[in-house]
């Protein structure tokens, strides 16, 4: 096994463009709702033949105390008749800050094996990445930490990048010059630069539809990968491609997305809904009132966090509040969901 390496140098004084950084800030929550889908694509050889699919999942959760978005992408195909496959699940803010991203890539030939494993996780205000690769019978060990100083609002991993790119399609434009940054496979920091494709019509389960195409390429120093993936008008994906490869993922048949039905409630013409409404807010107003009147301590507290808040001014306030009602606690251990052991 070779020996683990670490780098705490931040990446060697790369940074994002300002438009990147720009994009992350500007994210709506309204933005993110639109995200939360499914996506299930087949793998088709030049030949059309069905080599196997590609799934992704976004949904919100929360991990430790910190509400975030949970997407779970996953790759199933062949090298020849040798199966390979990818799996992400990766734990963002609604600013696309990973907090904890867990990749597994295997290909096993009938002569040979890969296996690769990556953990991430921000841990003491430093993005702690681990990875192992076995490659036959070598074993390689790579251990890198990065100051998240040097990474909030630009770093984009595959997990983000998914993301990040129903984000854009839903827009339907792409800034210029906008650049982040990305990790290649020594976990070196790298620029990756996104670019739109415009429009174009495409087939789809017999039909001919309007796609919206985005490239992303991840500028390594030997042979970049560059990715084009194609959106339908509601974010979901139509295509997507590895330039180069003989391989592209297909969406074979339109699907409406399903609407929830809105139920409006006419309370104010509702004479006995009205009044129902009323005796349960101040049922739940006097309940309120009258358990802070016998808890001073709550009062004092929030008041003592305010000042505190206000004093700092933390651009980080979901951190900042972790932190601090934290030592309140008996124990003062970060909280388990955010320091995973590595893989």
């Amino acid at each position: 096994m070779a020996a683990p390496q670490d780098d705490l140098a931040g990446g060697g004084g790369l940074r994002a463009s300002a438009e990147a950084m720009a994009f992350m800030s500007g994210i709506e929550p309204a933005e993110l709702q639109r995200c939360v889908f499914s996506d299930s694509l087949v793998t088709v050889s030049e030949g059309g033949r069905d080599l196997g699919g590609f799934s992704v999942s976004v949904e919100f959760t929360h991990r430790g105390q910190q509400p975030c978005v949970k997407l779970h992408a996953q790759s199933q195909g062949a090298v020849g008749d040798s199966p390979c496959g990818t799996t992400v699940t990766a734990y963002v803010t609604t600013d696309l800050e990973v907090l904890q991203e867990d990749s597994h890539e295997h290909v096993k030939l009938e002569s040979h094996r890969l296996d690769r494993r990556c953990h991430m996780v921000q841990r003491d205000g430093q993005m702690v990445i681990h990875q192992v690769t076995a490659a036959g019978e070598d074993v390689t060990e790579e251990r890198r930490c990065y100051p998240m100083s040097a990474l909030r609002g630009a770093l984009l991993t595959e997990g983000s990048n998914l993301l990040l790119l129903r984000l854009v399609a839903l827009r339907r434009s792409v800034p210029e010059h906008v650049t982040f940054l990305s990790l290649d496979r020594g976990l070196h920091l790298v620029h990756a630069t996104l670019r739109g494709l415009g429009l174009k019509q495409l087939q789809v389960g017999g039909e001919t539809v309007e796609v919206f195409g985005v490239e992303r390429r991840v500028h390594t120093v030997e042979s970049p990968p560059t990715w084009q993936c194609y959106f339908l008008v509601d974010g979901r994906l139509a295509s997507r491609r590895q330039v180069g490869s003989p391989v592209v993922w297909r969406l074979l048949q339109l699907t409406t997305q399903p609407q929830k039905e809105k139920i409006t409630l006419a309370r104010e013409e509702d004479m006995e809904m009205r009044s129902e409404f009323l005796d349960r807010k101040a049922a739940l107003t006097g309940d309120h009132a009258s358990y802070l009147r016998q808890r001073a301590e709550v009062r004092a507290l929030l008041s003592d966090f305010l000042q505190f808040l206000l004093l700092r001014k933390p651009d980080d306030v979901y951190r900042f509040a972790r932190e601090y009602f934290l030592s309140f606690a008996p124990s003062c251990r970060p909280q388990p969901g955010l320091n995973a052991p590595p893989l």
